[in-house]
């Protein structure tokens, strides 16, 4: 097995453990007071939005990752619509990104930055766009979505100081 060099944690990356905190302090709160089901490993950042109307209906896997400002949304008031929206394990929901409800996120995917997801996304696939189409599918992903080769190129860029 390769062994690979990472870059240097700088910024508010050295305040992480702080981080890890909050998150776990958030996921416990959706969770017991909201009935928010949240894998105790899946991870989010602390401005992505959980629809609280209908929040017995957001599902999140373990070891996914919902980036910055996501919109998850479980309710339609105009439709009357109550529904579960499940997003699957080992997925990574870009920054930005609107799931409608009643979406299901199969797992091992990677929803792309801004994408409104208005239909459901089958396994191992990569979507994007408004609405969200499937652009890759088949792929690997590991744990929060990363994709199998990202350890080489990160290694490449420490290597050549990019990173």
């Amino acid at each position: 097995m390769a062994e690979f060099r990472k870059a240097r944690k700088r910024g508010l990356n050295r305040l992480r453990w702080l981080r890890r905190i909050l998150v776990e302090a958030k996921r416990l709160y959706y969770n017991r007071l909201w009935g928010m089901d949240i894998h105790p490993t899946a991870e989010f950042s602390l401005s992505a939005k959980f629809d609280r109307t209908f929040a017995p209906g957001v599902h999140v896997g373990a070891y996914s990752y919902v980036a910055f400002d996501v919109r998850i949304l479980t309710h339609d008031r105009t439709r009357g619509l109550y529904l579960h929206t499940r997003i699957g394990k080992n997925c990574f929901i870009g920054g930005g990104s609107l799931i409608l409800p009643g979406v299901e996120i199969g797992d091992n995917c990677v929803i792309g930055a801004g994408a409104v997801v208005t239909r459901s996304v089958p396994p191992r696939c990569v979507a994007a766009g408004n609405p969200a189409r499937i652009l890759r599918s088949e792929i690997d992903v590991g744990p929060y979505g990363r994709f199998a080769d990202a350890d080489a190129t990160e290694s490449a860029l420490v290597e050549r100081g990019e990173a």
